[in-house]
């Protein structure tokens, strides 16, 4: 028996090797003839190995929470951000999946697990030498519908990060003009020169200051700022913001819009704790862009800059003036 399972390992281990040498090869023959596939099929053999590795990260968190029993705004940064980019939607057409759940970071995780089963296929497709060019043509024609961020070369995601932000920014003026229409319903006429004066502020393009924001943050708690209070246009503008999609019932595009705003603030409090100095350029990039900034075009000190002010003003924020916190990824990023 035990003879023949190190007959049975040994074949075995012939055989992978002689796959990962025809594969060498086929590598080598792509390089050399198709730079441009090759470019692609190194991108896709990259992004299977970085899925699986997301897939044990992912696994050993939520071993971590189901163990020590924690939720996921318990976590440090880096592991609730690592959940987070669970979320292949972004960028998409914001699909995303309703969860019963309080904790709207478990959404996805359950998003996570589809990618995976989308993205599977893909990697048993692959494993025969020169199958992939079906996969490298897919790459090449339909990247951004058909594949997943792991799959997209840095140009790619370049590109698409521009192309997400150009359809949010459209959004922009339907959020200012949605705050200004909201002026004149204020009950104090003092409450309703300092909205209109920030409207009108960011109208002209200049950014407000968080004092501004912070002597109006009462506004958005209850009416008519509130999120459940605020014009169903509104919140579709603000949803766009989001990357979500707006073409739901009104009552669920608040559910959703507060659970994702939610999801930032426990973020912010978990990078608050960690300290913007920890992180990498890219990550610092990526927190700046989730919150409304394009960041692709901003150096490190701009991003940063930005980041401090940002976390100034979540942090003083209540869970319940999660409005404000939505509607300053439009006031804080649109003139900076």
């Amino acid at each position: 028996y035990l003879s023949t399972k190190a007959g049975s390992r040994s074949i075995l281990a012939a055989l992978a090797s002689r796959v990962k040498h025809i594969n060498g090869r086929y590598e080598r023959f792509l390089e050399r003839t198709f730079p441009r596939f090759y470019v692609l099929h190194a991108t896709f053999t990259r992004g299977i190995q970085e899925l699986f590795l997301e897939a044990k990260e992912i696994r050993k968190i939520k071993a971590k929470m189901s163990q020590q029993q924690l939720s996921a705004q318990q976590l440090p940064y880096r592991e609730m951000e690592r959940l987070r980019q669970g979320w292949e939607a972004v960028g998409r057409g914001g699909l995303w999946v309703l969860s019963q759940d309080p904790d709207p970071l478990l959404c996805f995780w359950r998003q996570f697990r589809r990618d995976m089963l989308k993205a599977i296929p893909l990697g048993l497709i692959a494993i025969p030498p020169c199958a992939n060019l079906l996969l490298i043509l897919l790459m090449y024609l339909f990247p951004r519908q058909l594949l997943i961020r792991h799959f997209w070369t840095p140009r790619q995601q370049l590109q698409f990060l521009e192309a997400n932000d150009a359809a949010r920014r459209r959004r922009y003026p339907a959020v200012v003009q949605g705050l200004a229409r909201a002026a004149p319903s204020l009950p104090e006429p003092r409450l309703q020169r300092c909205l209109q004066q920030l409207c009108a502020q960011v109208q002209e393009g200049s950014q407000p200051p968080l004092v501004q924001l912070c002597a109006l943050r009462s506004l958005f708690s209850g009416s008519p700022l509130g999120l459940n209070e605020l014009q169903v246009s509104h919140v579709k503008a603000l949803s766009q913001v989001l990357f979500l999609t707006p073409h739901l019932p009104g009552f669920l595009l608040r559910r959703r819009l507060r659970s994702h705003v939610l999801e930032i603030w426990h973020l912010d409090r978990a990078l608050l704790r960690l300290g913007l100095a920890q992180l990498s350029e890219e990550e610092l990039k990526a927190a700046c862009y989730l919150r409304g900034l394009n960041s692709t075009q901003l150096d490190v000190g701009q991003c940063r800059a930005w980041l401090e002010q940002w976390l100034r003003l979540s942090c003083k924020l209540e869970a319940s003036e999660a409005s404000l916190l939505a509607n300053s990824m439009v006031l804080l990023s649109l003139n900076y």
